[in-house]
């Protein structure tokens, strides 16, 4: 069976990188950070590659506040498919997401995106690469691990370090470091919970294309 696995960021695909390189069939496809530059990057792949099964992977920020740091969560495109039963037998919850224009840095917006979508989970790609699939009929899920819970502000606001692609401006987070010193330790510590996720999603994953 042939799967396309997409993340947005190098980062999240790290520990399913090394899995995918042994399994015949599954192309890794690193999409960049948002819609447009998801759906790009999809539509592009699909000129020339016909995956049977597209997953939209990565971090989600918890707006459910049931949902702990490293739960793998999902939603299935077609509720009739085989993936989802996949899924659930790993251990992985299904939910509601909502695809977002931007990162939710603080509890405030969290609550706020949940009060309104009704939302249980929050990313930024998964829309745009859901509603390419459903274009070509192409079964499609998105999994996605908790990277930062609803209880929890992150340390910086992420979008206001972006470029105009959204990719991370390296330079304006050095000066925001500088600015704010005392940021660091929690930098660290944000960056060994996405470590954490990224692992605990690549285990998801991996049952699911072993089947």
């Amino acid at each position: 069976m042939q799967i396309l696995v997409c993340f947005a960021l190098k980062e999240e695909a790290a520990p399913f990188r090394k899995i995918a390189a042994t399994k015949s069939g599954v192309t890794l496809l690193i999409v960049g950070i948002g819609r447009q530059n998801a759906e790009h990057s999809v539509r592009k792949f699909l000129t020339t590659n016909s995956p049977e099964l597209v997953l939209t992977c990565g971090f989600a920020g918890g707006l459910n506040s049931d949902l702990k740091l490293g739960a793998v969560v999902f939603e299935v495109l077609n509720q009739q498919s085989k993936i989802g039963n996949q899924l659930l037998a790993t251990g992985a919850e299904p939910v509601k997401f909502f695809c977002a224009e931007q990162i939710a840095t603080t509890v405030a917006e969290k609550k706020t995106l949940r009060d309104d979508t009704g939302a249980d989970a929050v990313e930024m790609e998964s829309a745009a690469i859901q509603m390419v699939c459903r274009e070509r009929n192409i079964p499609c899920a998105t999994v996605r691990v908790i990277s930062d819970t609803a209880n929890e502000d992150l340390p910086l606001d992420f979008n206001a370090l972006a470029k105009a692609d959204k990719s991370l401006d390296f330079r304006k987070l050095f000066l925001a470091i500088a600015k704010s010193p005392g940021k660091i330790g929690a930098l660290i510590k944000l960056q060994k919970k996405t470590s954490f996720a990224a692992k605990q999603l690549a285990l998801v994953l991996e049952k699911v294309i072993s089947h």
